[in-house]
């Protein structure tokens, strides 16, 4: 898992195309839809925090939790000087802990499909069902397997940027339904010299059985999955998916609202 040591320095240029304003609207509408305007929220797998910083910014008070802390050092420094009140833990989302429930949580750009076994999926989805206010919501998205099969497939793509060149090289196992990114990068340094990082990220798609059941078996009931961006069910070409589960009210469960946070 841990696999962001160098890739977090040129991270948020490599995802320079995600719509990351977009998906805040998505998820703000979603919590709103659901009668949460506001209160603690929980994001997973948050990065160098540009989506931890949008939905401070919409009013929730966030915590992001990620397990590189150099991926949490640059999220720190982007949030230097502005009062927007986030809390970073560095946390394995499968054994993630927290001092009291949250409103919501969420993780989003296929960090849960990192999750490359049931047991690892079951981990999360126990803890933050465990993590959930009564009747608080879970947000997800995960890539398809359309996604690794089609799209990805065995092929290889070249970015070049100004910063350095970078190449991906995907594998894709069906009957794992797992994808293999081999990652190259070429960073340039002075005197026309480039610095070289190589690393492999290794995710795994799910059919919706599979996440309903984990699901129901947390505590959790999934509300729907839905088409990226939409309120449409997901379609045959879809490569990313969003889904909302709600915990189920567990009545021996001691529900203890996080106040204050000093961790």
């Amino acid at each position: 898992m841990d696999k962001y040591t160098d890739f977090a320095l040129v991270y948020d240029t490599l995802m320079g195309h995600i719509p990351y304003d977009e998906w805040a609207d998505y998820i703000d509408g979603i919590l709103k839809q659901h009668g949460i305007d506001k209160g603690l929220v929980l994001e997973l797998g948050c990065g160098t925090g540009s989506m931890t910083r949008r939905m401070a910014a919409r009013g929730y008070d966030m915590i992001g939790i990620d397990i590189s802390e150099d991926m949490l050092s640059l999220a720190r420094q982007r949030s230097e000087g502005k009062d927007d009140g986030i809390l970073y833990l560095c946390q394995d989302m499968r054994e993630f802990e927290l001092y009291g429930t949250v409103a919501a949580v969420f993780c989003v750009c296929d960090s849960i499909n990192y999750m490359l076994t049931q047991e690892d999926l079951s981990k999360v989805f126990r803890l933050v069902a465990n993590y959930l206010d009564p009747g608080g919501l879970f947000i997800f998205d995960m890539d398809t397997v359309y996604l690794y099969e089609n799209i990805l497939g065995d092929n290889t793509s070249i970015m070049c940027h100004e910063t350095g060149d970078f190449i991906w090289e995907n594998n894709y196992y069906p009957e794992e339904m797992i994808n293999e990114v081999n990652l190259t990068i070429f960073l340039k340094q002075e005197n026309s010299l480039y610095r070289k990082h190589q690393e492999s990220h290794v995710r795994r798609a799910y059919n919706l059985e599979t996440v309903k059941r984990l699901l129901d078996e947390a505590g959790l009931n999934m509300l729907g999955a839905y088409h990226e961006l939409t309120d449409e069910e997901p379609r045959q070409d879809s490569e990313r998916i969003y889904i909302i589960a709600r915990e189920k009210y567990q009545p021996n469960k001691l529900y203890t609202k996080t106040k204050e946070r000093n961790y």
